[in-house]
């Protein structure tokens, strides 16, 4: 199975003029459900509240066949981010979220994984802001795949600047968007800075653009897959969904659970295909809903018995 560590936290869509819908968010919560209805077995490592929020996320996740063993049963108050959407159904957030459970991980709640778990995913606020998690990743990096997305806010920017050069070191697999790359170097040509962090030490680093589609590095190649063409409504939890899709891809072709040291041009282009027919699916529906597997239009098929990791 995958492992998603990180924040679940709630969005408030706007519904009309003056009011707002409730649903389920967090960057990382949102790559943990897309994981699940692509078909791979997840577990969430999240910190839940038992407030009524945290209930609402505690059912979405479940009833989405995300495991929740290891989650932890927090006192804080649930996080919330205030969604706004702009003409062209780009996001923007307001986040309020002092004292959120979500960033009070200690080191005895993450403790190791089990050996079904070939990969780790994490990123987004809770990386940025929970020493925990990385040193968790310190510890993982032996014995699973790391996948990271910094998907930058204005309040992890500075953090994210000086922990990049680690978190390249860390992991595997390193996911941003042209939006991360414009923050944390601003004027710069996105492939160009994806090559000089690939190499810093991930086997993979991919940069989504938009309708441009999709740039990864890999083995000292760089590939560009084009995006699927879609109508879009709103982009929420898009990049989430790419990112599950990359995962997924990977996962079924037999590849996770190490360095990813081997890893060919050809073996990643049918994973960065499926990260982007998932997440082109997402942007066509409102909020973060991201597609079942049989909602795409090419079935995803697991590996034999004797190919799993």
């Amino acid at each position: 199975m995958i492992a998603v560590c990180g924040e679940a936290i709630v969005d408030l869509l706007p519904a009309g003029p003056t009011t707002y819908e409730m649903t389920p968010g967090g960057s990382p919560a949102n790559t943990a459900v897309a994981i699940a209805r692509l078909g791979v077995p997840v577990t969430m490592l999240a910190r839940l509240s038992g407030d009524d929020a945290g209930r609402v996320l505690r059912d979405h996740l479940t009833s989405n066949g995300v495991d929740l063993s290891r989650a932890v049963s927090a006192s804080e108050l649930t996080g919330l981010a205030v969604v706004t959407r702009a003409a062209d159904g780009s996001a923007s957030y307001r986040f309020l979220l002092e004292d959120a459970p979500d960033w009070q991980w200690t080191d005895a709640e993450l403790e190791p994984l089990p050996d079904a778990v070939v990969a780790v995913h994490t990123g987004s606020i809770a990386l940025a802001t929970t020493p925990a998690i990385e040193r968790f990743l310190e510890r993982s990096r032996d014995t699973c795949t790391l996948s990271i997305d910094p998907n930058l806010r204005p309040s992890t920017l500075e953090h994210t600047r000086l922990a990049l050069p680690h978190w390249l070191q860390l992991a595997d697999i390193v996911k941003a968007s042209t939006d991360d790359i414009a923050l944390l170097h601003p004027g710069q040509d996105p492939v160009q800075v994806l090559e000089r962090w690939s190499d810093l030490g991930p086997a993979v680093v991919v940069v989504t653009a938009g309708a441009d589609g999709a740039y990864a590095s890999v083995a000292g190649e760089v590939l560009h897959v084009p995006a699927q063409p879609v109508q879009v409504v709103d982009t929420i939890g898009a990049g989430d969904t790419f990112s599950a899709g990359l995962l997924v891809g990977l996962h079924h072709a037999g590849l996770l659970g190490g360095r990813l040291t081997s890893l060919t041009a050809d073996d990643l282009r049918p994973a960065l295909d499926l990260a982007l027919r998932a997440a082109a699916r997402t942007c066509s529906r409102a909020g973060a809903d991201p597609p079942h597997a049989e909602e795409l239009s090419c079935a995803i098929q697991a590996p034999a018995a004797d190919e799993q990791a």
